[in-house]
């Protein structure tokens, strides 16, 4: 007889928003070794530095590795994961393939302009996505995936389109990686799901110390900002994530101006990403809540109205500083660390006439949060910028779950639990969160360092 251990080494998402890179091994004489996410560290130069780094596992002995959704905290080092050895499977929902394919292309894009720019190390290639993307495989929600002795489903977790929670179950035991957790109800998509029997949970906790502005007052927000700013003859830029939050703004957008509540001006959506990924939206519309399926079902479309012009190329872009002031722009980056939108924030942040929605997270170091914390001027693209245009943030927009509906989450299987680890998020959200839930649930929680390993249980083989 000999013992085997089942444990979690935290290479990434730990005392982070960002990185997300976790690995769940068990050792003894049929060891297993299963990745859940691979992405990149956002937010600062030292963010880059971390992602060109050598792995700190041999990526070789990897199994499998498993995919929580598309965003590229969460797949921004999948390419380089194979070039550096992995070769064998990859899973995640259908959604989550393809959107990650254009993601990981477009990031490419990203990191060979900055290459250019400043000499920094491109760290894969076009050919090593395409090696990932022959390597990945699709299924849906509850699908089981069977990998010696452990059995694997993903559970909707309602964040983008398409995302999940990864579900190990091994031995009668539940171990849950939740990946994010969307702010349920959203406007696209069908609520987290509930688990209520696991007995091992990795969670985020980017929200983990702070709740959102109330669901129903954010388009309202949304509707008076707009409104403010139109009035002032000024341009709106929202930097958005291509995935989810543009695809919210732009349903919401669409709804108000077929209500009359806001004037009938320009939007553009600048973002060649952002138009791939709202076809992929239209794409897999069963994956949307009742009220959208049923407003496509009754023959009225989404992300189509007279005033929405998608700009693809470069020079269409540019284009959009003919257009009157009075107009809304939608581009990414969401952070404002690249992308078009500083080219936008560049020419309108000087005149007060105009205003910045920042209407997602913002990590640390990241130009979006400089912008936020009342930076009176700025450096993009080498160029200081004053900053004298309306600076404005609607939480309620966030496909994360606040601190309380990640209280609620953990508390529908906190009699099952026996250990909660909490992930993803600044060490203050995350430490902040681990309190709640010792002290209101009673559930032993805590938040591990990056590199830390915890052992979950032991067992006899034969």
């Amino acid at each position: 007889m000999t013992e085997a251990q089942v444990k979690i080494i935290f290479h990434g998402g730990a005392e982070s928003v960002t990185g997300s890179n976790f690995l769940l091994a068990k050792t003894g004489t049929r060891p297993n070794w299963f990745l859940i996410d691979c992405g990149l560290f956002q937010g600062s130069k030292v963010c880059d530095d971390e992602n060109r780094k050598p792995f700190a596992y041999d990526v070789k002995s990897i199994d499998a590795l498993f995919v929580t959704h598309a965003h590229l905290d969460h797949i921004g080092r999948i390419p380089k994961l194979v070039r550096d050895g992995f070769t064998g499977p990859i899973y995640s929902t259908a959604p989550t393939k393809e959107m990650a394919e254009l993601s990981l292309v477009d990031s490419l894009g990203v990191m060979t302009k900055e290459s250019k720019r400043d000499g920094s190390e491109v760290f894969y290639s076009l050919e090593d996505v395409k090696q990932a993307i022959s390597k990945w495989q699709t299924v849906d929600y509850h699908e089981p995936i069977k990998i010696d002795d452990f059995t694997i489903v993903f559970r909707d977790a309602g964040h983008i389109l398409g995302s999940a929670m990864v579900e190990f179950q091994f031995e009668g035991r539940k171990i849950v990686f939740t990946g994010d957790l969307g702010n349920s109800p959203a406007p696209l998509l069908q609520p987290t799901e509930k688990l209520t029997d696991t007995n091992y949970l990795i969670m985020e906790s980017v929200y983990g110390d702070r709740n959102h502005e109330q669901r129903e007052f954010r388009a309202e927000k949304l509707e008076k900002i707009i409104e403010q700013t139109m009035a002032r003859k000024g341009t709106l830029m929202i930097p958005a994530f291509s995935i989810e939050r543009t695809q919210e703004i732009l349903y919401e957008i669409e709804n108000l101006m077929e209500a009359s509540r806001i004037p009938l001006v320009p939007v553009f959506l600048d973002s060649p990403l952002a138009i791939g990924i709202t076809k992929i939206y239209k794409k897999y519309d069963r994956y949307f809540n009742h009220e959208v399926k049923y407003i496509i079902a009754t023959g009225d479309g989404i992300f189509k109205f007279p005033q929405l012009q998608m700009t693809k190329t470069t020079d269409e872009s540019k284009a959009i500083a003919n257009f009157s002031q009075r107009k809304i722009i939608i581009a990414g980056s969401g952070m404002s660390n690249g992308g078009r939108i500083i080219h936008h924030e560049k020419n309108y942040l000087p005149d007060p006439q105009n205003t910045l929605l920042l209407v997602g997270y913002q990590p640390f170091g990241c130009l979006g949060r400089i912008l936020q914390d009342g930076a009176p001027e700025v450096k993009i693209l080498g160029q200081t910028v004053p900053v004298r245009a309306q600076i404005e943030t609607i939480s309620g927009y966030s496909a994360h779950k606040d601190s309380d509906g990640l209280l609620d989450f953990v508390a529908d299987t906190a009699d099952s639990l026996e250990k909660v680890f909490v992930t993803m998020g600044e060490p203050k959200a995350s430490l902040f969160l681990v309190q709640r839930i010792r002290e209101n649930l009673e559930v032993s929680a805590e938040s591990p360092e990056p590199g830390e390993e915890k052992i979950l249980f032991s067992l006899e083989e034969k």
